[in-house]
């Protein structure tokens, strides 16, 4: 018997009981608590998390091993060797759900194809939870991560967005480093047309939750939201 892979969603941010209570499910936090093998971007990051939701035995029992950017593909089999013995597995990010936006993915993918059964379970993601605040077109819509670093290399993708949005009538949906993120709106207000909807979400499901949907011209008039170090997502749709 292989073990059952479980992709477990983290919150978005820090909180108490409450808050934590108000994102994860209780049978969320109860799989998540039972298990004894995990999988997380930062072996410090995934004990916290763990000590969050409170575990069925002590921390220092539970197997965590690391999966990130740094991960060599080849590493990938090794990560899943518990759960070929038989052992239930938790996949968890630092943030979200798991796999998307996320070095998940490539492990969920080598599961399937060894054969390892894979259980998404209820949490927070912050894109979807965006789209959903923005008032933008929810039928269509297209994540693209992050954007260039280079000025130039971003302007001429938000270029591409903006005439990919308007031609299909379909919502861009992007992220940027917290520290990075008034530079890209500012790229956004002096890229796009001053009918292009955009919508910034920040610090969602957190107390300082700002949800802003305005076209370009209403945001270069509107008060500047504060951005700085605040995990944001950037949406537009052109007319």
């Amino acid at each position: 018997m292989r073990g059952v892979l479980y992709l477990i969603p983290n919150t978005l941010g820090e909180g108490d009981e409450t808050a934590l209570a108000a994102v994860l499910p209780g049978p969320v936090r109860a799989r998540a608590g039972s298990l004894t093998s995990y999988i997380g971007e930062n072996a410090k990051t995934t004990r916290a998390f763990l000590k969050r939701i409170g575990t069925e035995r002590p921390i220092q029992e539970i197997d965590i091993h690391e999966l990130n950017v740094n991960t060599p593909a080849g590493e990938i089999d090794r990560l899943l060797a518990p759960l070929l013995a038989g052992v239930d597995t938790g996949l968890v990010s630092e943030a979200g759900c798991p796999a998307v936006a996320d070095p998940g993915a490539l492990l969920v993918r080598r599961a399937h194809e060894r054969g390892i059964r894979v259980v998404p379970l209820v949490g927070p993601s912050s894109i979807l939870l965006a789209l959903m605040a923005s008032g933008l077109n929810g039928q269509s819509f297209a994540f693209h991560g992050y954007l260039p670093v280079d000025a130039g290399e971003r302007t001429k993708r938000l270029r591409e967005l903006e005439q990919q949005s308007r031609k299909a009538r379909q919502t861009q949906i992007f992220i940027e480093t917290p520290y990075r993120n008034r530079a890209l709106l500012d790229a956004l207000l002096s890229t796009c047309a001053p009918s292009t909807l955009v919508c910034v979400a920040v610090d969602l499901t957190l107390p300082g939750e700002t949800i802003a949907n305005r076209t370009v011209a209403d945001w270069k008039k509107a008060p500047a939201i504060e951005l700085h170090k605040r995990p944001a997502i950037f949406l537009l749709l052109a007319h």
